[in-house]
């Protein structure tokens, strides 16, 4: 008698783990097809409006520059409806965000997520 379990090569075995990788493939194309329909950069919708963050004097004044990155859920008219920093210096976040909820984007056909760079240089 053949153990299943410590025969890998036995042909019910291998029937029964190409099966489960099949059973999981419309799950993983859904996945795939959601993840790249979500545009996640600011080309599939150009701001059309952006303000200029404020520069933190104490930033300034200790010589902190650089860019965060703002993740902006933009609606369908364009207008920013939230905005968090993702990565960057925490002093210069605030600013950025701050600018970015008053930019206006493209008009879309509905909410869309896009990643934004406010750059601080001295």
């Amino acid at each position: 008698m053949h153990n299943l379990v410590a025969n890998p090569h036995h042909p019910s075995l291998r029937h029964s783990s190409f099966t489960t990788i099949l059973k999981s493939l419309p799950l993983l194309a859904i996945a795939f097809a959601i993840f790249a329909s979500a545009p996640l950069h600011a080309q599939a919708r150009p701001p059309i409006h952006k303000v200029a963050p404020v520069y933190p004097p104490a930033a300034k004044q200790m010589g902190i520059s650089g860019t965060v990155v703002v993740m902006a859920t933009v609606d369908a008219s364009g207008k920013v409806i939230k905005a968090d920093s993702t990565s960057g210096n925490k002093i210069l976040a605030t600013a950025a965000i701050e600018a970015v909820q008053h930019w206006k984007f493209a008009p879309g056909a509905g909410t869309d997520t896009l990643i934004v760079s406010v750059d601080f240089t001295k």
